[in-house]
């Protein structure tokens, strides 16, 4: 496929997930956008699992922009099927960086705080040093090493806690267990800010933008909403959210508990705090507090039908 002449063309992998989703519209008006899915269309491979086919596509459509929002995401079941998480998120990936260093074209890809042990609980920076604690965390950390190494231009996102209006989250299934349940038990001990993938969606186009003019400026960030908060904050304010909206809820107590009273196969960092300041003052950008963000998605889903 040949490039159109004046025109960025932009391949956008993994669709249909919850960041994917919204790029398909913060991207549409940054170029031509090819968007695929796991199952790919016009005989294109979306399907990063199959790196044979991945490449392929890459290299028949040569795009100036790679936007990676496909990976494999489920965190306990890595811990069981680590070969698979490997492939899907350090294979594909640094297949994806060695192509678009051939190609001279830009690579976005996100990852997330999950490279950190999080300890302490100052937020974290992009230069401190990493120590996953389970499967998804190190092979998101193999991909962010392999695309630095690759030497092509790249954008890399880490973000935390992220949700959207399309498919489930954690803001959805709380209000749904407030319906049925009358007391609810939410970890308080692990601490971070809830990030839209509206938001993460608008910031990408917003650099991408930036890094047409300044190409120096790509790199390594740290792109979360403002503030912080506990899941059992988070819980709260969405149950509290819900009462001032008049929605039926059973629910009379929500209870904080500690993470090891909620065992799970992946350890999870306490301190998911991500310090934003390199984004920020790079691309001149100011950051909503996790609050305004939880509230929109909030109203969009629990509207009135007409």
């Amino acid at each position: 496929m040949a490039r159109t002449q004046g025109k960025k063309t932009i391949l956008l992998l993994g669709k249909n997930g919850q960041v994917g989703w919204e790029l398909q519209r913060a991207l549409a008006p940054f170029g031509q956008l090819i968007a695929l899915d796991r199952a790919g269309q016009n005989g294109w491979c979306g399907d990063i699992g199959n790196l044979d086919g991945l490449r392929e596509t890459i290299e028949h459509i040569k795009p100036d922009v790679l936007v990676n929002a496909a990976g494999y995401t489920a965190v306990d079941q890595a811990q069981s099927e680590p070969e698979l998480a490997a492939r899907l998120n350090h294979q594909a990936p640094a297949l994806m960086a060695e192509l678009m260093k051939t190609h001279d074209g830009c690579l976005v890809h996100y990852s997330t705080d999950y490279v950190f042990d999080g300890s302490g609980n100052q937020p974290w920076k992009e230069t401190d040093s990493a120590g996953p604690l389970n499967v998804y965390g190190a092979t998101k950390l193999a991909s962010e090493q392999a695309i630095q190494a690759s030497g092509c231009q790249h954008l890399i996102f880490r973000t935390s806690w992220v949700y959207a209006s399309r498919g489930n989250n954690f803001a959805k299934t709380m209000l749904r267990l407030a319906k049925e349940r009358d007391t609810l038990n939410v970890i308080d001990d692990q601490i971070g800010a809830p990030t839209g993938a509206e938001l993460i969606a608008d910031i990408t186009a917003h650099a991408l933008r930036h890094c047409e003019q300044q190409p120096a400026a790509s790199g390594l960030y740290h792109l979360a909403a403002t503030g912080e908060c506990s899941w059992y904050d988070y819980a709260r304010y969405v149950i509290e959210w819900a009462k001032e909206a008049g929605l039926p809820l059973a629910v009379k107590a929500v209870n904080p508990i500690p993470s090891e009273a909620y065992p799970v196969p992946a350890v999870r960092p306490r301190n998911s705090r991500l310090n934003c300041r390199a984004l920020t003052e790079t691309f001149d950008l100011e950051l909503a507090d996790w609050k305004l963000g939880v509230q929109r998605m909030l109203q969009e889903t629990n509207k009135e039908p007409s």
